[in-house]
């Protein structure tokens, strides 16, 4: 049996040996274990990969062959071991953290610990039996990785030429950073280069890619950041993917004060921020972005306004390509 045709099945009471809650940190993890006859035991890990074997050594130790773990959803810290659990042939669900603050105010709690929380979220789960998690495919997991990177060296390459700009630098100082932005710059092209010889090793990743690619003012690194961190989602709509990334407008209206219309930034800044120049590319480029442009400057829009419409409007274009498995065509995009 495929391991995610495992992973959607219903989970049965009786199925399961223990409950597992866990509260993660940075640099720890809190886990609750419910055990089948309510009994419960507590312990802390390392967030790393010896702790994920301390885990696994703990539960089997107490006779847990398989759990149902959840735990928050709270970004990168959860990932790793949340993998690990699933691969593991456990079951996992990924929890909102505003459920699960809920749930707490519902149960009048009043202390905030780590501890605490493992208990309300093993609570919780061993009650609620909340939908089951499938990670990502591999090679999914793999471009959202190397995408990632990607956007950190890019970051640090943004923050050592802003000190190369700092005047009076000394000479040792400023061959330091000259130094350091040469690295980073091969670093870089390196992270390029094996996110594009990624993507062409796996068919799907590649036609989405020249899918994607075939919108003017979609490049290949946009492309990427678009597959690794929007189109991972189950969106039934463009406009639910909008939302994800935080663009769509939002009125700022007060009793009988009208306020302009604003972007959400909801969602995803890394999404928001690895659309910022694309967008104003495809402003200058894009037939299907130039009309709407055009008229939202006519109206007086502020210049952020109607970049964020083009974003919103990128992603409207993105997920129709996607969808319909064309290319773009101007015709069929609202130009």
């Amino acid at each position: 049996m495929h391991k995610g045709d495992r992973a959607r099945r219903p989970v049965k009471e009786s199925d399961m040996d223990a409950v597992l809650g866990i509260d993660v940190a940075k640099h720890k993890f809190d886990v609750t274990l419910i055990l089948p006859s309510g009994a419960r035991r507590r312990k802390a890990c390392a967030n790393s990969v010896a702790g994920f074997a301390d885990l696994a050594a703990w539960l089997t130790r107490h006779g847990a062959g398989r759990v149902h773990a959840g735990l928050e959803a709270t970004g990168t810290y959860g990932e790793a071991l949340a993998t690990t659990l699933y691969d593991a042939g456990h079951h996992v669900s990924l929890l909102n953290p505003a459920v699960i603050h809920h749930y707490a105010k519902s149960h009048l709690t009043r202390a905030k610990t780590d501890r605490v929380d493992a208990d309300l979220i093993a609570e919780y789960t061993a009650k609620e039996q909340p939908p089951l998690w499938t990670p990502l495919p591999r090679e999914v997991r793999d471009l959202q990785a190397l995408v990632r990177r990607l956007d950190a060296l890019l970051g640090m390459h943004t923050e050592e030429r802003n000190r190369a700009d700092t005047a009076a630098l000394t000479p040792a100082v400023a061959a330091s950073i000259a130094a350091v932005v040469a690295r980073l710059e091969e670093q870089i092209g390196a992270v390029r280069a094996e996110i594009r010889r990624h993507m062409d090793q796996h068919p799907t990743l590649r036609t989405q890619r020249e899918l994607l690619t075939s919108i003017p003012g979609v490049g290949e690194t946009t492309a990427a950041l678009l597959l690794a961190e929007l189109f991972t989602k189950a969106f039934t709509s463009a406009r639910q993917a909008a939302a994800f990334a935080g663009v769509v407008p939002r009125p700022r209206d007060s009793g009988t004060v009208q306020g302009r219309r604003v972007m959400c930034k909801l969602g995803s800044a890394r999404l928001r921020k690895g659309l910022y120049f694309p967008a104003i590319a495809a402003i200058r480029f894009n037939p299907s972005l130039q009309p709407l442009a055009r008229r939202l400057r006519a109206a007086g829009k502020p210049p952020m306004l109607i970049i964020g419409a083009a974003m919103r409007k990128l992603i409207h274009i993105a997920f129709g390509v996607l969808k319909s498995g064309r290319a773009y065509d101007s015709s069929l995009a609202g130009a």
